[in-house]
């Protein structure tokens, strides 16, 4: 409850929010023979290492990178893998070093912040009371001691990541920095050290290609039929374990898309870019695939547009749809209640099937209003 004489925080008007740019879906291969794990960790292995050895030649060059050397790097690479595993490499290292570098910058942010508030409550009297906009003083000579010797230790903190940022130093750990501290509790995180080596290994491996579109089926690199079938571009070195043409491996797993699925095959079929990553949990001993592409942007119908056309509202349940056409909020009458049609919810009367969504969304034949025709849902009741 506010306080008297305190006005209350407005609320924002009512606007329409734009569809996700990006979807990504995952399932899982099963039927992977011993042949195809051993490829699958041989070719991530090796894709992996050359990911190491170059993230960390573009931490070394630092601010000083240049298209130049984008393009020697991946020279160097391509001879060891293929050109578009290359370009997937040196992709995937800049997104790492641009995000660590947005990192850096929140956690100045973050010390900035602390380093603040520290120093107002040390300048305030010692007891005395805050507001809810800015905090008090400490409570005693000891808690203001203590915090003393924090700020030092912020500051400290703070002017090293500072000459890092300005010098265009990251730090970034490959396999995650979480996993890299637990290799020294192993016994507090109940994992052995081969245990804690498989993940290890899994998590640095590289098994991730953009998609093109006008390829076939959106990816040269890790190509996904539309009937399920998984095959790789081997690297060169691999080159002999190919099982099909121009140096392809073949997975004997089909895979299948639940969610999304037909989105993903009508992408397929007709050549649109398609990234795709396969990954292995180790702690289950599973192999996953993750499909993932970028949506068009679309125009965003004003509200006050989508009002005019007319506006359907469906509310779904656990097994049918509610909709209903609404109108416009009325001072007298208060919003419109709506009552989906062959639907009781009191007891001992039966419940109306889920109804097919776009059939559901007809509001002249599938729902009605609650001002005649019938007693209509009532106002904290569930339908």
């Amino acid at each position: 409850m506010a306080e008297p004489g305190r006005p209350l925080r407005p609320i924002a008007a009512p606007f329409v929010v734009a569809q996700p740019q990006g979807v990504s879906i995952r399932t899982r291969l099963k039927g992977l023979t011993p042949r195809d794990e051993e490829v699958l960790r041989l070719v991530g292995a090796h894709l992996g290492s050359l990911a190491g050895r170059d993230l960390a030649a573009r931490c070394t060059d630092g601010l000083a990178h240049t298209p130049q050397r984008w393009a020697e790097r991946k020279r160097e690479l391509t001879g060891q893998s293929s050109s578009r595993w290359a370009g997937a490499i040196t992709k995937a290292t800049h997104d790492q070093w641009a995000l660590s570098r947005r990192s850096q910058a929140a956690h100045l942010n973050t010390l900035d912040a602390a380093i603040g508030t520290i120093e107002h409550r040390l300048a305030l009297p010692l007891g005395e009371k805050g507001s809810k906009r800015a905090p008090g003083g400490y409570r005693s000579r000891g808690e203001s001691f203590a915090k003393s010797r924090r700020l030092a230790l912020l500051k400290e903190r703070r002017t090293k990541v500072a000459a890092d940022r300005a010098a265009g130093r990251v730090q970034v750990a490959r396999g995650g920095r979480k996993l890299a501290n637990t290799r020294h509790h192993l016994k507090e995180a109940g994992l052995s050290e081969k245990q804690w080596r498989d993940r290890w290994e899994a998590a640095r491996w590289f098994l991730s290609a953009d998609g093109e579109s006008g390829k076939r089926y959106g990816n040269e690199t890790l190509r996904i039929t539309p009937d399920g079938q998984v095959s790789i571009k081997l690297p060169a070195p691999l080159a002999e374990f190919a099982n099909a043409s121009h140096g392809r491996y073949v997975l004997t797993a089909r895979v299948s898309f639940a969610h999304r699925g037909r989105e993903w095959a009508d992408r397929v079929e007709a050549d649109r870019a398609t990234a795709y990553r396969l990954h292995l949990d180790a702690e289950r001993g599973r192999w996953y695939v993750d499909a993932a592409w970028q949506r068009p942007p679309v125009r965003i119908l004003p509200l006050e547009a989508a009002r005019a056309a007319g506006m359907v509202g469906v509310d779904t349940n656990a097994d049918h749809l509610a909709a209903g056409r609404p109108r416009q909020p009325d001072r007298r009458t208060g919003p419109v209640r709506l009552r989906p049609v062959g639907h009781r919810s009191a007891p001992g009367r039966a419940t109306a099937p889920r109804p097919d969504p776009a059939a559901a969304l007809d509001p002249p034949h599938r729902c009605e209003s609650d001002r005649g025709g019938g007693p209509g849902l009532r106002r904290g009741q569930d339908p």
